[in-house]
């Protein structure tokens, strides 16, 4: 039996996992374990894969996560994908039901805290965007002018190659159980053991399951799954340069999607750490929204569906950071729908915090507090 040493062993190959990886791996030797036999293959494979700035905003932790991995995901460095990262693409909250006076209140409230502000269209303006937009939805609308599509296979493969072209090792479909000995978390993996004193847990949905693993207390993270459709636009319709249209309400999403609709119902039903899968009823509620939403729009095939899981601490915020029990056992999880927006920033706040550092040049010339992250205020 071979004993292998690294600086940092990172346990889950999501894009937090990857992107805390190939950060560290620029300064440290670095080896990265995925359960499964490819990276990405959950909640981060799964995403509507979209950068929006206003996100659950009155967040400061995700507001500055987001603004400074926005830098990363418009300007990557020249070497780390050959496409781009984002597209424009814009999204349309429809304001059905809300009074003009509470629209304006919140929309200065949102303003006061984002980059790029937010505007209200009148009626007509939404009907230009979207035509086929029934009477029952037409309303005025926020114009979120910042959203932009992410291409996250883009995203993730940058991340894989930067981690190889650093020296760093990529292990699949093996099943992590660490254990502290003598200074240092050591874990069999094929036979050797591989050991490092610092492990980092971006487990997604089984963070908590690998915490309890390696004898550290759960925090308490719940996963929360979410249901996607996809299905045929109107008929005769292009729909490819429509934006993401939302309701005010959270009943309901859409956006186009290699020529089709991507449609979902905003759930968030609780789950266990699983391989999520779509709840019939949740599609149904999906192809009503969208039926009633857009004239013209007869669902009578499903084309694809899928579901994931969304991973949340009690507050809403990640978790990022030492655990402040256990030696060497470093939290990145809870990234609550966030986790691919605000990978670039998450990963270099991890890296300064692993490195010694109080936190990341970037987000601290934002205001960012590493402590509204830390894995100590579950104390």
């Amino acid at each position: 039996m071979k004993h292998v040493a690294f600086d940092v062993i990172v346990v889950g190959a999501g894009i937090a996992g990857t992107s805390v990886a190939a950060e560290l791996s620029k300064h440290a030797s670095v080896v990265l374990i995925e359960r499964e036999s490819h990276p990405a293959m959950h909640a981060t494979g799964r995403s509507a894969a979209t950068f929006i700035p206003s996100y659950r905003a009155n967040n400061p932790a995700l507001r500055l996560l987001t603004r400074a991995s926005g830098n990363f995901l418009k300007s990557p460095p020249a070497d780390f994908s050959e496409q781009a990262l984002l597209k424009a693409r814009g999204m349309l909250t429809l304001l059905n039901g809300v009074s003009p006076q509470a629209s304006q209140r919140e929309l200065e409230q949102m303003n006061a805290t984002l980059e790029h502000s937010i505007v209200e269209l009148p009626v007509a303006a939404v009907k230009e965007r979207i035509p086929v937009l029934s009477d029952e939805w037409s309303s005025a609308g926020w114009w979120e002018s910042d959203v932009r599509d992410i291409d996250v296979h883009a995203l993730q493969q940058g991340y894989m190659r930067a981690l190889a072209k650093n020296g760093g090792r990529f292990l699949s479909s093996q099943d992590a159980r660490p254990h502290w000995k003598k200074g240092a978390w050591h874990m069999p993996i094929d036979g050797d053991i591989f050991s490092a004193p610092i492990i980092v847990n971006a487990a997604g949905a089984w963070a908590d399951e690998f915490a309890a693993s390696a004898n550290v207390k759960p925090l308490g993270l719940q996963p929360k799954r979410r249901t996607v459709i996809l299905v045929a636009p109107p008929a005769d319709h292009d729909v490819e340069n429509w934006p993401l249209v939302a309701a005010y309400d959270g009943s309901f999403y859409f956006k186009p999607e290699a020529g089709m609709l991507l449609v979902s119902p905003v759930d968030e039903h609780e789950s266990p750490p699983c391989d999520a899968q779509p709840d019939e009823l949740d599609m149904a509620y999906a192809s009503e929204f969208a039926m009633q939403a857009l004239n013209g729009l007869a669902i009578k095939r499903i084309a694809h569906s899928w579901a994931g899981l969304r991973t949340f601490a009690h507050d809403s915020t990640p978790i990022v950071g030492f655990d402040p029990a256990v030696p060497g056992f470093f939290w990145c999880a809870g990234q609550g729908g966030h986790g691919i927006q605000i990978a670039p920033a998450t990963a270099k706040l991890a890296a300064a915090l692993i490195r010694g550092n109080e936190n990341s040049t970037k987000l601290k010339d934002l205001g960012f507090s590493a402590e509204w992250v830390s894995p100590t205020r579950f104390l």
